[in-house]
C-alpha cells in the first residue's frame, strides 16, 4: 500500500513547500493537487518543490479536460518531468461540477466522459511521440508539435472517477489506473474495483498492475474527538461533489445531506457544519487516533484491491481558511503526515 498526500494549496506558499519536502524525506509516494482556480496555482508550487525534493512524485490529481486544454496539460506535465528528474503524472477527469458552473458550463452538455477519454488519448500521444495530428469529436489538431518532453519513457496519466461504472471501467481499459475520491466503505470500493478489474481485463490487461487510489478526506491525531471534528467541518464541502448513487455506496441517504449541500451552496458554512451530524462525517471522512484510522483502512478499504491511500490532510489552518471555525488542539499537517508515517504507514508494510 502506497501512501500519499493530496493537498488544497491554499497555505502560505513556504509552508506548502516545507510540508512537501517533509512528505518527501518520510517516503510518501506522491503529492498531488487539485487543479481548480479556486486554489493557488499547483504546477507553479510544484515547480518550485521539484528543485527541494528527491524521490516524491508531483501531480494534478485531478486535472480538468474541460478547463484545461490538454495538449497544455501534457506541456505542463512533461515541463514537470523534466524538472523533477522524471517524477511526474497526472490524474484527469472532465472537473468539478461546481466550479464548470461558475464558468457557465453546464456539465450535462459536454458528454464528460467522452471528453476526458478523448483528452486522455491525445494527451498520450503528445506525451509519448511530441507532436500530434488528431480530428476527434472535442480536440481538433494539425501537426502540433512541443519541444517539452518528459525524462520518463512513459509518464502515468490516470482517470478520477466517482460515480463509475462506465468512468471505472474506462480506468482500467485505457489509463494507467483510477484515484477515486470520496468513498470509505468496502461495498464502494468493490465496486469500483470490480469495474475498474473489467475494464483492464477487457483490454487484456493485468488489473493488478494498475494504480487504484483511494482519495479521502482525513485527519488524524492523538485526541480522537478533535481530529473527527476537523474532518467533519470539511465534509460537507466535499461532499456536495458526491453523486447520489456513490453517496448510497457509502451508507448515507442523499435527502439526509440535502439540507448540508443547500446552505452550503447558499454561502452559510457554519450552517452547514452544525447539520453535519457526527454520524455522517463518520460515514464520509477517515479521521481519529492513528490506530482507528489504521483499522478503519485495514477493514474497509485495504482487502478490496486499492493499492493507494492518497490523503486530503484537514488541519486547523485549513478548517479555518474555509469555515472559519478555529479548531484549537487539531495537529498541524506536517504532525499528522509524521503520524502516518510512524504510526499508519507500518501497518501496511
Amino acid at each position: 500500500m502506497k501512501f500519499s498526500y493530496v493537498m488544497l494549496p491554499d497555505y502560505p506558499l513556504t509552508e506548502s513547500l516545507a510540508s512537501i519536502r517533509l512528505a518527501d524525506e518520510l517516503g510518501f509516494h506522491a503529492c498531488y493537487a487539485a487543479d481548480e482556480t479556486w486554489h493557488k496555482d499547483l504546477w507553479l508550487l510544484f515547480a518550485a518543490a521539484a528543485g527541494q525534493t528527491g524521490r516524491i512524485r508531483f501531480g494534478p490529481s485531478v486535472s480538468s479536460v474541460v478547463l484545461r486544454e490538454p495538449t497544455l496539460i501534457a506541456q505542463a506535465v512533461a515541463t514537470l518531468d523534466e524538472l523533477s528528474g522524471g517524477r511526474a503524472e497526472a490524474v484527469l477527469s472532465s472537473g468539478n461540477f461546481g466550479l464548470l458552473a461558475q464558468y457557465g458550463i453546464d456539465w450535462t452538455r459536454t458528454r464528460p466522459l467522452s471528453r476526458v477519454k478523448e483528452g486522455l488519448a491525445v494527451m498520450r500521444t503528445f506525451l509519448d511521440e511530441g507532436t500530434i495530428t488528431h480530428e476527434g469529436e472535442f480536440f481538433n489538431y494539425n501537426g502540433l508539435f512541443t519541444f517539452a518532453r518528459p525524462v520518463q519513457e512513459r509518464v502515468p496519466l490516470k482517470l478520477g472517477a466517482m460515480r463509475g461504472p462506465k468512468s471505472f471501467e474506462a480506468a482500467g481499459e485505457l489509463s494507467d489506473g483510477c484515484h477515486h475520491a470520496l468513498s470509505y466503505t468496502r461495498e464502494a470500493y468493490e465496486y469500483a474495483v470490480e469495474h475498474i478489474r473489467a475494464g483492464a481485463e477487457r483490454a487484456g490487461r493485468d488489473w493488478r498492475s494498475l494504480d487504484i487510489g483511494a482519495w479521502v478526506v482525513f485527519a488524524t491525531g492523538p485526541d480522537s474527538a478533535k481530529a473527527k471534528d476537523a474532518a467533519r467541518s470539511m465534509v460537507g464541502i466535499y461532499a456536495s461533489s458526491m453523486p447520489e448513487e456513490q453517496l448510497r455506496r457509502n451508507g448515507v441517504d442523499p435527502a439526509d445531506l440535502a439540507p448540508i449541500i443547500e446552505a452550503i451552496g447558499a454561502g452559510d458554512l457554519a450552517r452547514g457544519i452544525e447539520l453535519t451530524t457526527p454520524e455522517i462525517a463518520e460515514k464520509l471522512s477517515i479521521a481519529g487516533t492513528p490506530a482507528e484510522c489504521a483499522d478503519r483502512i485495514k477493514r474497509e478499504i485495504a482487502p478490496t484491491g486499492v493499492n493507494h491511500m492518497i490523503l486530503a490532510i484537514t488541519d486547523r489552518s485549513l478548517v479555518k481558511a474555509f469555515t472559519g471555525r478555529d479548531l484549537e488542539g487539531v495537529a498541524d499537517v506536517d504532525a499528522q503526515l509524521r503520524l502516518v508515517h510512524d504510526e499508519i504507514m507500518p501497518v501496511f508494510g
